[in-house]
C-alpha cells in the first residue's frame, strides 16, 4: 500500500514537474507551490488537490469564518477565486466583475474590473448568467465574458492589455467557461448549444490576443483539425469526413457540440484534453446519425490544434448528456499495467477511464446505480458496438411528441460541470453528483439564428421511491467502483477539494460548506453560508496560516428558478419543478466566505 501511495504521489508531481520547454515556466513553478491556487482546477491535471495539511481530519471541526467579501451580484456563482502571491482574484456572474483583493491589508480592493456588456446577452445564457472563473499567465488575468469577449487584464493594475471577440451573440453564442493558459496560448471554448451554435475550441496568443488556431467539434475535417488517417478513435483511424457522414444534410452547421466545460493539459505529451457538448436540437429525430463529434473527448496537440484521438461517449445523444465535464489526468496501475490515465465522469452517468496517450478505453461503469438509459458500455473489443453504450429502447426519446418517463439520469446528468477532485494520498476521486431522473418529450423545432433551438419539454424529480437528489461519492477509477457515498437532499452542485490533511471539502445547494474524512466519508464539519453553493472550494496559505475559501450564490441550472425568478415547473429546461423545495432553504446571494482554524 505504501508503495502504491508513493507511486501515486510521484505520478501526480510528474504530470506537472516537466521541462520548462514543454509548458509555461511560470505557471508550472507556481502550481507546485501549495500556498497558492493559480489555476481554476489547481493544476494542469485538474486534481483539485492541495498538499496543505494544517487543517486535518482531527481539527477541521474547529474551523471558523475568518472574513467575507460580497461580489455585489445576485445570480449563480460558479467557479472559484485564484490566489497568487498575496492577492486573491475573485470573479462574479454577469456583468462579470473581477476583484483583486490584498490579503496583507484586510482584503483591501486593489482594483476592480467590470465590463460594460449589453444586457440582451442575459436571455440567451442557457442556465443562468454564470462564469466559471479567471485564469492567470504572463502577468495577466484572463476573463471570458458573457458576451464572448476574451479580455487580458494586467494582474497588478486591472488595466485591459488586449481583448478579442470569440463569438457572435446574435447567433446565441455566449461565454461562461474559465480560460486555460498553456505555453504561449490561452484557450477558450464556447457556449450556446441550445441555440444551434456550432462548438469550437480556440487558442489565442497570450501576448497579443491573435488567434493561433480554432478547431470545430463538427463539420469538415479541415475545420475540425482532424487528420482522417492519424486521428484515431479506439485505436482506429476515424477516416475522411467522419463528422459530415454522421449528420443528415447540413444539420451539422447548427449541430451544437459546444465546449463550455473544463480543460486539462499533459506537458509531457503536449496534449490538451476537453469534451464537446450535446448536438442540436434536443429532438433526436431531427438529426439522424451518430452526430460526430458531439459528446466527445478530444485530445489535441497544443501547438497545432490537430486532434490526436477522439472518443464519442454518447453517439446520437437523445437526452442532452453533454460531454464537457473535466478530464482528470493521473498515473495509476490498471490490470497490473502502469498507465497514463484520463478519468472522466460524464453527464450520461458513466465514469470513463482511458489511456490518455492513445484513447484506449479501460473502464466504463455507472457511478450512480439508478442510471438506466443504457445497460452498459460494450467493452468487448471484438464487438461491432465496442465502446458504445447499449441503449435500453424503453428510455429512447426517438419518437416526437411521446413523453418518455423515468429516464435516469436527467438532462442535468449524473454530474454536471461541478468538478471532482483526486487525492494521491488515497488514490480516490471525490465526485459531486446529481441523483435525478426525468420525463422527456421531444417536439419538432425550427432553427432561427439567435432563438432557442431545444425541441423538448422536461420534468425532473428524484429516482422513484427515493427522497434525495444528490450524492457525494468516493470513486476508484481503476475498478469502476463506488468506495463510499453520502446522501444529500439536493444535487451537489459545487466543486470538490481534496487535501493532504485527509479532508475533502464540498458545498451544498442549501448553502453548507462541508468537510468529510477522505478515507471514510464521515462528515466532520459543516457551516451554513448566506446562499446556496455552486462554486468550487479552494485552499491557500497566507502568513503561515491555511485558509479555505468558497463562493456562495445559488443559481446555475439546478438553481435557475431562484436565480431568475421562474416558477413554471417545466421552466429552466425542466429544473424549476425538480428543485422547487430549494427556496425553503436558501435565497439569492453573492459572497466569498473564507475559513481558518482559530
Amino acid at each position: 500500500m505504501r508503495e502504491l501511495l508513493s507511486r501515486l504521489c510521484f505520478s501526480a508531481a510528474a504530470i506537472l514537474a516537466v521541462d520548462a520547454a514543454n509548458a509555461n515556466d511560470e505557471l508550472i513553478k507556481m502550481s507546485q507551490n501549495p500556498k497558492e491556487w493559480v489555476m481554476p482546477t489547481g493544476n494542469y491535471a485538474n486534481h483539485r488537490y492541495s498538499q496543505l495539511k494544517q487543517i486535518t481530519s482531527d481539527n477541521v471541526a474547529n474551523l471558523q469564518v475568518a472574513w467575507t467579501f460580497s461580489t455585489g451580484v445576485l445570480r449563480g456563482h460558479e467557479g472559484g477565486p485564484l490566489m497568487i502571491g498575496d492577492v486573491l482574484y475573485v470573479h462574479g456572474p454577469f456583468p462579470n466583475p473581477v476583484f483583486a483583493l490584498d490579503l496583507k491589508n484586510d482584503g483591501r480592493i486593489l482594483w476592480k474590473y467590470e465590463p460594460k456588456q449589453d444586457p440582451n446577452v442575459i436571455p440567451i445564457m442557457c442556465c443562468d448568467t454564470v462564469n466559471r472563473g479567471v485564469a492567470y499567465g504572463d502577468g495577466k488575468i484572463f476573463l471570458y465574458q458573457a458576451d464572448t469577449t476574451l479580455v487580458a487584464l494586467d494582474a497588478k493594475t486591472g488595466k485591459v492589455v488586449w481583448s478579442v471577440k470569440n463569438g457572435d451573440t446574435s447567433k446565441g453564442e455566449t461565454g461562461t467557461s474559465a480560460p486555460m493558459v498553456v505555453k504561449d496560448k490561452v484557450f477558450v471554448g464556447n457556449s450556446g448549444g441550445e441555440f444551434g451554435v456550432r462548438g469550437s475550441m480556440t487558442a489565442y496568443d497570450i501576448k497579443t490576443g491573435k488567434q493561433a488556431w480554432r478547431a470545430y467539434s463538427v463539420g469538415p475535417d479541415s475545420e475540425m483539425l482532424i487528420d482522417p488517417q492519424k486521428t484515431t478513435e479506439l485505436g482506429k483511424p476515424v477516416g475522411s469526413d467522419s463528422s459530415l457522414k454522421s449528420w443528415e444534410g447540413d444539420q451539422w452547421k447548427i449541430g451544437g457540440s459546444t465546449t463550455w466545460g473544463w480543460y486539462s493539459y499533459d506537458p509531457e505529451l503536449n496534449l490538451v484534453y476537453y469534451g464537446s457538448a450535446n448536438p442540436g436540437t434536443w429532438n433526436p429525430s431531427q438529426r439522424p446519425g451518430d452526430n460526430k463529434w458531439s459528446m466527445t473527448i478530444f485530445a489535441r496537440d497544443v501547438d497545432s490544434g490537430m486532434a490526436r484521438w477522439v472518443y464519442q461517449m454518447t453517439p446520437h445523444d437523445e437526452w442532452d448528456y453533454d460531454g464537457v465535464n473535466e478530464m482528470i489526468l493521473v498515473d495509476q496501475t490498471v490490470g497490473g499495467t502502469p498507465r497514463k490515465l484520463l478519468v472522466h465522469f460524464d453527464r450520461n452517468g458513466f465514469a470513463y477511464t482511458l489511456d490518455r496517450t492513445n484513447g484506449e478505453l479501460l473502464v466504463a461503469e455507472k457511478y450512480d446505480p439508478v442510471v438506466n438509459w443504457a445497460t452498459k458500455v460494450d467493452m468487448d473489443k471484438s464487438s461491432k458496438t465496442y465502446g458504445r453504450p447499449l441503449v435500453d429502447s424503453k428510455y429512447s426519446t426517438q419518437r416526437e411528441d411521446v413523453n418518455v418517463k423515468g429516464i435516469c439520469p436527467a438532462a442535468l446528468g449524473t454530474k454536471d460541470q461541478q468538478p471532482a477532485a483526486f487525492s494521491p494520498e488515497t488514490g480516490l476521486f471525490y465526485v459531486p453528483t446529481n441523483h435525478v431522473c426525468m420525463d422527456y418529450e421531444p417536439f419538432k423545432v425550427n432553427y432561427t439564428a439567435g432563438q432557442p433551438y431545444v425541441g423538448a419539454t422536461l420534468s425532473m424529480y428524484p429516482p422513484r421511491g427515493e427522497d434525495h437528489m444528490g450524492n457525494f461519492i468516493a470513486w476508484d477509477a481503476r475498478t469502476g467502483k463506488i468506495v463510499w457515498s453520502n446522501k444529500e437532499q439536493f444535487s451537489v452542485w459545487s466543486g470538490a477539494l481534496a487535501t493532504a490533511g485527509n479532508v475533502v471539502f464540498y458545498g451544498t445547494l442549501e448553502g453548507h460548506l462541508k468537510a468529510v474524512d477522505a478515507k471514510t466519508g464521515k462528515e466532520l464539519y459543516k457551516f451554513k453560508t448566506p446562499s446556496g453553493i455552486i462554486g468550487n472550494v479552494i485552499t491557500y496559505e497566507q502568513s503561515g496560516k491555511q485558509y479555505v475559501a468558497i463562493l456562495s450564490g445559488v443559481g446555475g441550472w439546478a438553481g435557475i428558478g431562484l436565480a431568475a425568478g421562474l416558477t413554471e415547473p417545466t421552466a429552466g429546461l425542466g429544473a424549476v419543478g425538480g428543485y422547487a423545495a430549494l427556496s425553503n432553504f436558501t435565497a439569492l446571494g453573492g459572497q466569498l466566505t473564507v475559513f481558518s482554524l482559530p
